[in-house]
């Protein structure tokens, strides 16, 4: 959680939960992560990937990270490296949205990454749900919310 936000995340059956007071000052996000893959996930015959959630008319944000295929990238980098994607939500009811894997943006702590860095599709290491104060990398989510929240995930999958 970022700064003084509280949250929590809560295995379902219709899904998963993620709860809590999110705090706008001293970092102003609240989020859930997947453990780490292992075998990374291979989702390259696939166009990207379809989310069904109820946020309640937040923005929010998915954040995936992949192993890359550049040579001599630090570590550092690496670790910090994800390809995030907005996701508007009904203010009421489920929020259907495709999310194709080449509108990702690469991003390191919500600020722009100034090099051209592919999303490699085939070697998915973690997905991470957000709600954040910045929304695409070096720009403010118009659609920040501080106070309760509960986001509902209902499904993650796939689409050709």
């Amino acid at each position: 959680m970022g700064g003084s936000s509280n949250a929590s995340c809560k295995i379902l059956d219709s899904g998963l939960l993620l709860e809590g007071d999110l705090i706008e000052e001293g970092g102003g996000f609240v989020s859930c992560r997947s453990p780490i893959l292992s075998p990374p996930l291979n989702l390259s015959q696939y166009r990207g990937l379809k989310v069904d959630l109820d946020g309640a008319g937040r923005t929010l944000k998915i954040a995936i990270k992949a192993r890359n295929r550049f040579i001599g990238m630090s570590g550092f980098f690496e670790r910090g490296l994800c390809w995030v994607a907005a996701i508007p939500t009904n203010v009421s009811g489920t929020t259907s949205i495709h999310i194709p894997f080449n509108i990702l943006k690469p991003t390191i702590r919500a600020k722009k990454v100034p090099l051209p860095v592919p999303f490699n599709s085939r070697a998915i290491t973690q997905f991470q749900l957000l709600h954040s104060k910045f929304g695409l990398p070096g720009e403010i989510n118009a659609g920040f919310k501080p106070g309760f929240i509960q986001i509902h995930l209902r499904s993650i999958s796939v689409f050709t």
